[in-house]
């Protein structure tokens, strides 16, 4: 139908802003790291650290309710440092909050408990701040058409964090060995996002940066 060949149009344009491309790359692959701990922290809360239904519970709304205020905070961070930096920071974030995870003692809820709140922080920042920057690496008017990419492309990645966490949990044993692979998503994607000149790939498809980007 029409949406499909809109979309293929759009991939083909794509192609001409390899900046672009590049930013989407490294999204899909630390975003894939994000929902992938969202979806598997209550298999390894429960099944690693022994965690019961009531804790399971308090830590997903403790997770959504930091949500928004790290979304707020980071928000506020990108005011003073940029778009980019910012996410960078949070990838930081991300990485040495997974990395915790490993080393989280057994049916200890309150460690659990700051776990969830560190992840609430960097959660809905670091996906907002992503969607603010791509929209400034579009071209002007083309937003609607770049954004259906944006996330058709991340629901086609989506099953690779999963496939990378359940192949390390059937090799190893161990959802702590599990958890920690997923430490690769953040890293590939910080190392792709920084090497993106993005006042370059602003200026490359007609827009004007911002004074922090």
């Amino acid at each position: 139908g029409g949406g499909w060949r809109q979309l293929a149009a759009t991939l083909a344009e794509l192609r001409r802003y390899p900046l672009t491309l590049l930013f989407l790359a490294g999204f899909l692959l630390y975003n894939d790291g994000i929902q992938t701990v969202i979806t598997q922290a209550s298999v390894f809360g429960s099944a690693e650290l022994g965690m019961d239904q009531t804790t399971l519970i308090g830590a997903i709304l403790l997770v959504q309710v930091l949500a928004v205020f790290g979304a707020l905070l980071l928000g506020r961070l990108a005011q003073s440092y940029g778009a980019k930096r910012t996410i960078l920071g949070s990838l930081v974030a991300w990485t040495a909050t997974v990395s915790a995870g490993y080393f989280l003692p057994a049916g200890e809820a309150l460690w659990f408990f700051a776990l969830a709140a560190a992840i609430g922080m960097v959660l809905g920042g670091s996906q907002a701040l992503s969607r603010s920057l791509f929209s400034q690496l579009v071209p002007a008017g083309k937003e609607s058409e770049y954004f259906a990419l944006y996330e058709i492309s991340d629901r086609g990645t989506s099953w690779l964090g999963p496939l990378v966490f359940g192949i390390v949990y059937q090799l190893t044993g161990s959802y702590r060995d599990a958890i920690i692979s997923l430490v690769v998503f953040f890293v590939l994607g910080f190392v792709l996002l920084w090497r993106v000149p993005v006042r370059r790939a602003m200026l490359a498809v007609g827009n004007t940066p911002p004074e922090r980007i």
